[in-house]
């Protein structure tokens, strides 16, 4: 899928433009809505940087293709890109997609800012040069989620699981971290159990939390609305460290049963100067609140823009900037290092937090933990 790039009302700058490939989820089996706004924030960037006179005079634009959460069909995605000419690659939300972009990227030589996706181990090497990445790594996200709930209570705790690398290596993460400390993860395998039978396990289990390592809307709506009218599990904490209930569709699907579920989101206490005006302009772009998805969006083209001023076009010298990047993003000074496990350049580190929509007020997001 290619989509038109420069908004519409951009200044015009001269000479061929510098391209950026985009990889981003716009169709289902894909997080639809972290792709609007992750593109929102992208989108946004660039309109920035060309109303700003673009790289050294050339127009930026982004060339964008909907990975519909297919890792084929992002791996081809960077082959066509890497053929057309494209100077980097920028986005991707869901990890799966990433990593499979991340390994062909690196086998072909072209640099990847990644904007969303945190599994650590991106690429098969141990190390690449051509690949960055902007949000913080599973590994660091979830133990700090797992010191929460310690800290709220939380010594048995469930999750309730679907197949997937990603949803193993949380919990792998979670149980490394929380066994040393007298916690214990009971995993909950939702290929055999319906909502129903779940909520029997998390009985027969004692579990005190539930965490939903499930996709969005199935099952993930129907497991909340189960556990929420089982009185036997009234006091259960229902968490969503992947970040489900980040967005408004969370909210369309559950009402008031999706209030109170903890998540992780990368955003600081309070936005700067930068982040405040960046905010704004992408409220009136989704007409809603926007994400840290989108934030993250704009932050990568920030980055790249960066690093296309200072290097030009030359892809060998786009990946050989990573380690000198020093870039006021929406959320902090951006720079990238090395980070023990991590494969790729790794900006050490974004905000995290652990947040829930308030009860009280649904649109208004109360910060619970902060690592």
């Amino acid at each position: 899928m290619s989509m038109p790039s420069t908004p519409p009302g951009a200044v015009r700058t001269d000479g061929p433009s510098v391209q950026i490939g985009a990889l981003v989820p716009l169709t289902r089996p894909g997080w639809v809505q972290a792709g609007q706004h992750l593109l929102a924030g992208l989108e946004l960037a660039v309109r920035e940087v060309n109303d700003a006179g673009g790289i050294d005079g050339r127009p930026l634009e982004l060339v964008v293709r909907d990975t519909a959460a297919d890792p084929q069909k992002a791996a081809a995605a960077v082959d066509e890109l890497a053929r057309s000419g494209v100077a980097a690659l920028a986005g991707e939300y869901h990890s799966v997609v990433a990593r499979a972009a991340a390994t062909r990227a690196d086998a072909l030589g072209l640099p990847y800012l990644c904007s969303s996706a945190v599994l650590d181990t991106l690429t098969p090497e141990p190390q690449t040069d051509w690949v960055a990445r902007l949000s913080p790594p599973q590994s660091r996200g979830w133990r700090i989620y797992a010191d929460f709930l310690l800290a709220a209570g939380h010594s048995r705790i469930a999750v309730a699981a679907e197949p997937s690398v990603y949803w193993a290596s949380g919990t792998r993460i979670l149980r490394d971290h929380l066994a040393p400390r007298g916690g214990t993860v009971i995993e909950l395998d939702m290929r055999t159990l319906s909502p129903t039978a779940l909520c029997g396990e998390l009985v027969d289990h004692r579990a005190t939390a539930l965490l939903l390592l499930v996709g969005h809307p199935e099952p993930a709506v129907p497991i909340v609305k189960s556990v929420r009218r089982d009185q036997r599990l009234a006091e259960m904490m229902i968490g969503a460290p992947a970040g489900q209930p980040e967005f408004a569709e969370w909210a369309t699907s559950l009402g008031d049963d999706g209030t109170g579920i903890p998540f992780l989101r990368y955003l600081p206490e309070r936005l700067g100067p930068l982040g405040a005006r960046v905010e704004t302009a992408l409220r009136e772009r989704l007409a809603q609140a926007p994400s840290f998805v989108a934030y993250e969006g704009y932050d990568t083209v920030a980055v790249l823009a960066e690093v296309l001023r200072s290097q030009g076009t030359d892809r060998a010298r786009i990946a050989g900037a990573w380690p000198h990047v020093a870039v006021e993003g929406t959320r902090g000074q951006i720079r990238f290092s090395r980070a023990p496990g991590i494969s790729v350049w790794q900006w050490a580190w974004p905000p995290v937090q652990v947040v829930d929509r308030d009860p009280a007020e649904p649109e208004r997001f109360r910060i619970l933990h902060t690592g």
